[in-house]
């Protein structure tokens, strides 16, 4: 079983961030515990066929891939998401039911074991490369809050989609 905290080993702004990012990151990990094979790809939501356990651990690590490679350190787009059109905006859940999910969960952990090493190499007042829609450039410290609350709320879809699927709650 994942073992979580969210009591930071220290109280500095950045080890407080750090530290629930990775909280919420076990959360969607540990929501995916002895689930099986056929559960991790099964939509039980009518009106959202993406939204699968794999589909949302993909599109988690796919965000995260957007927000600190694309967006904060300016990399050109690349993999599942530069295939995204309008009639296809989430590519990145789509394709998540071809991929075993145990594959998933690794790429993903490896993936935020990366980032946050990457990520400590810069101060919190480091601003993006890439401007969001209104063209301001955010700070890591805005990345890392965006990161917690994508993740947060993908871990309520986690719950209700894990509970639908096999009935296990309360993780």
């Amino acid at each position: 079983m994942t073992q979580r905290t969210d009591t930071p080993p220290t109280w500095d702004e950045r080890t407080q961030l750090t530290t629930f990012l990775d909280y919420a990151r076990d959360t969607a990990r540990t929501k995916c515990e002895g689930v099986s094979a056929e559960d991790a790809r099964k939509a039980p939501l009518p009106a959202s066929p993406l939204m699968t356990l794999c589909g949302l651990i993909s599109h988690l690590r796919w965000v995260e891939y957007y927000w600190i490679q694309v967006m904060f350190l300016g990399e050109e787009l690349t993999g599942l998401l530069a295939e995204a059109t309008d009639d296809d905006p989430d590519p990145e859940m789509r394709a998540a039911v071809d991929i075993p999910l145990p594959r998933l969960l690794a790429e993903y952990e490896e993936q935020s074991a990366r980032y946050r090493l990457l990520m400590s190499e810069y101060d919190l007042d480091s601003t993006a490369k890439r401007a969001i829609s209104d063209g301001r450039h955010v700070d890591l410290r805005w990345v890392l809050l965006h990161l917690i609350e994508e993740t947060s709320r993908h871990n309520g879809h986690l719950d209700v989609v894990r509970e639908l699927v096999d009935g296990r709650t309360g993780v």
